[in-house]
Order: structure tokens, then C-alpha cells, then sequence
């Protein structure tokens, strides 16, 4: 009896086994929101910049830090060498600053206006990310669909080549005929494999981009697909201005330069400070006797030979530059919309008329079969047809990817949050 319950145990032991050996083989289903959410969570572009962010934070609290007091201890010996006596001294001294001159709290703005950048630096580049999983997982759909395409083409040149091949056999084809219906399989062979290569290219390059093992196998869920976008390109621009990071980087660039242009004015004005001390000998720790001494002091820059007012000056040009880069990021950002934009409307004009030119060229090929099977047409005119609708069937699939990844392009110019996803 316990034998059997140990190969019951091992038996069901082992199936376990294999259903988990099954589960880990099995293909990573994802849709392309599956692929967005892997690439936040996993890829290291958004711990580098949260990274940075952290490291802004923590430059405030180190301009803080100029608003505190100091405190250092102080310790010496002294050993006299004819006498044979030795001696210790200690000290121990507080300052605090009272007024810098706007300089320490300009200094703490200008700080925080750092951690704002880096907070958007990390929004920008989710919005990138965004778009790389997004075009990516295109791709690898379009490729598919290249393959699918190719396949086909094969599919139907192998098809036709029997139909030579018995015609041959039949003595009513040339031999010509079927080498060159042979040549044309090898030639279709051919661009199966260069499609075939380029799928898994386009995967190795998603799963690149999510930060997932090269290995992985995926089965995606989305096909390519048309969906109208009812956006205008007035309302694309307006939304860009309101909602790009870099729109408020640009903004929170000339705060930071006028907070430089306080800073140096600050050499204009006093600073004041408050101070504390105290000394002992030959003790390791002071008494109650011991003296303390306090005192303020004051300190203004009279004559620097003109030092503060050229950094005064070169703050300035520092916020005129900042003003004329925003000038400049904003003008980028329009043109970045207005590219999207126009090319999705392009891509999708293409694809009312690949879609018509795709039913032709399948109705031209089935006419050509069927007269070359009836011997009025020829082996060129089959290949010929066969040709024209590969290509049409690939510019089809060519349109579909431009305006997909041009939608998802303007995404990405108009700022859209990777939260309102």
C-alpha cells in the first residue's frame, strides 16, 4: 500500500512537473497595452530618470543646509621636548547665518525648480517609451503581416507550378515554362526568408524595449488596424503647447536663470552671521567653568572691481538665452505635430485606395490562372498578376503600419500622459 501512494506521489509529482515545464514554454500573449506597461515597469530609461529625480531632491535638502548651523571640534597636541611636558587644547565652535543676501534662498528656488525639471524629465520619458513600445509592437505586426504576405505569394507560385508541371507532363508546356515558374518559387523563397528575418528582428526589438529576455517567445493579440482620428491639427498644436513636458522644462529653464540673476545680485548685499566659541586644555571634555564667547559679525563687499556686476550681466544674458530657447522648443514641438500629423492623414488617404487596388489585383490573378489553365493566357501573365497583387497587398500593409505609428507619433507630440492611457 505505501508503495503505490509513493507512485501515486511521484506520478502526480512528475505531471506537475510537465504542466509547469508546459506553462514557462508557452508564448507571452501581449497586447499593445500589455507592451506599454512592461516597458514602464521594466526598462531602465525611467529608473535612470527617477534616479535623477531623486538625486535633485536631495540637492535641495543640501541648499537647506546653508540656513543651519555649523558646528566643528577642534583638537590639537603639543609635546616640548627639552621639558618632557605635553599638552592638549580643544575648541568647539557654532556659526549661523542670518541673511546671506537673498543668496541661500534664491539658491533653495533654484534647487527646487531642479527637482520640477527632472520630475518632467521623467514624464518625457515615459512619453518616449510609450512611443517605442508602441511603434515596436507595430512592427513586429507589420512584419507579420510581410510574412503573411510572402507566404502567400509562394503559396500560389507553388501552385501554379504544378499546374505547369502537368501541362509539361501533358506535352502542352514548353520546358521553359516550368524552369521559369521554378525560378519564380526560388525568387519568392527567397523574400519569405528576408521576411521571415525581419519578423524576428522586429521582436528581438520589442522585447528590447520591455527589458524581457531575448528568448522569449510572443504571440501577439492586436492586429493592424484603421480607426479614425477626428483630431485637427489646430487642436493637436493647442493641446502640445498645454500638455509637452518640455514646454514646461522651457518655462521652469528662464525661473531657474532668474533665480541666478538674485544670486548674484545677492554680492551687492551684507550677510550677516552669529557665532559661538569656546577653548579648553588638557581636558578631554569641557567644564562648567569653561568660557564661551558669542558674537555677530557683518560682513559687504564695498569694491569688487566690477566682479558682481558682470555676473549680475551674465545671469541676464543666461535668462535672454533661456527666453529664446523656449522660443525655440516651442516652434520644434509645433513642426513635431504638424509632421505627425500630416503624415497619418497621408497614410491614411493611401489606404482607401490600396485597399481597392488589392481586390483588383486579386481578381486579375484568379483571371490569370484560370485563362492560363484554359490556354489562352501565358506563364508571364500569371506571374505578372501574382506580382502585382504582392505588391499591392504589401503597400496595403505598408499604410496601415505609416498611419498606426504616426497616430501613435502624435501621441507622443501633443504630450498625451502615460497615465491617460
Amino acid at each position: 500500500m505505501l508503495n503505490l501512494r509513493n507512485k501515486a506521489a511521484v506520478i502526480t509529482a512528475g505531471l506537475i512537473f510537465l504542466q509547469q515545464t508546459f506553462a514557462f514554454a508557452a508564448p507571452v500573449e501581449l497586447s499593445l497595452q500589455d507592451s506599454i506597461e512592461y516597458a514602464l515597469k521594466n526598462n531602465p530609461s525611467i529608473q535612470i530618470a527617477s534616479e535623477d529625480k531623486k538625486k535633485s531632491e536631495l540637492s535641495v535638502g543640501e541648499t537647506k543646509a546653508g540656513k543651519m548651523p555649523t558646528v566643528s571640534l577642534g583638537s590639537g597636541y603639543t609635546y616640548q621636548g627639552n621639558s618632557g611636558d605635553d599638552s592638549f587644547s580643544n575648541s568647539l565652535r557654532m556659526n549661523l547665518p542670518l541673511y546671506s543676501g537673498g543668496r541661500t534662498e534664491a539658491q533653495i528656488e533654484q534647487a527646487k525648480l531642479g527637482v520640477r525639471t527632472a520630475d518632467l524629465n521623467v514624464e518625457k520619458s515615459k512619453q518616449q517609451l510609450i512611443l517605442d513600445a508602441t511603434s515596436n509592437y507595430y512592427s513586429v505586426l507589420e512584419a507579420k503581416n510581410m510574412r503573411d504576405v510572402n507566404e502567400e505569394s509562394v503559396n500560389n507560385l507553388k501552385a501554379h507550378l504544378n499546374i505547369v508541371q502537368a501541362k509539361y507532363q501533358e506535352g502542352i508546356a514548353a520546358k521553359s515554362e516550368v524552369l521559369r515558374a521554378e525560378v519564380e518559387v526560388a525568387n519568392a523563397d527567397q523574400n519569405l526568408i528576408k521576411a521571415q528575418n525581419q519578423y524576428e528582428l522586429a521582436v528581438s526589438d520589442l522585447l528590447t524595449t520591455m527589458n524581457m529576455d531575448a528568448g522569449t517567445e510572443l504571440q501577439l493579440k492586436g492586429e493592424l488596424a484603421y480607426q479614425a482620428d477626428t483630431r485637427t491639427l489646430a487642436e493637436a498644436i493647442s493641446l502640445a503647447q498645454q500638455n509637452r513636458p518640455e514646454m514646461a522644462q522651457a518655462q521652469v529653464s528662464i525661473d531657474s536663470a532668474q533665480k541666478g540673476i538674485e544670486i548674484a545680485e545677492s554680492n551687492n548685499r551684507p550677510t550677516v552671521s552669529l557665532s559661538a566659541s569656546t577653548g579648553w586644555n588638557d581636558r578631554l571634555l569641557p567644564t562648567n567653568d569653561t568660557n564661551w564667547s558669542v558674537g555677530a559679525s557683518a560682513s559687504w563687499n564695498v569694491f569688487d572691481a566690477g566682479v558682481t556686476k558682470s555676473k549680475v550681466s551674465q545671469a541676464e544674458s543666461s535668462v535672454a538665452k533661456a527666453k529664446l530657447q523656449a522660443e525655440q522648443t516651442t516652434d520644434s514641438i509645433e513642426q513635431e505635430v504638424r509632421q505627425s500629423y500630416l503624415n497619418m492623414k497621408e497614410a491614411e488617404k493611401r489606404l482607401s485606395t490600396t485597399q481597392v487596388t488589392v481586390n483588383k489585383a486579386n481578381e486579375d490573378l484568379y483571371i490569370a490562372q484560370e485563362t492560363y489553365r484554359a490556354g489562352v493566357s501565358t506563364n508571364l501573365d500569371v506571374f505578372d498578376a501574382q506580382l502585382a497583387l504582392t505588391q499591392a497587398k504589401t503597400n496595403h500593409v505598408q499604410a496601415l503600419y505609416d498611419y498606426n505609428v504616426n497616430k501613435a507619433k502624435l501621441d507622443k507630440a501633443m504630450g498625451v500622459k502615460a497615465t491617460s492611457l
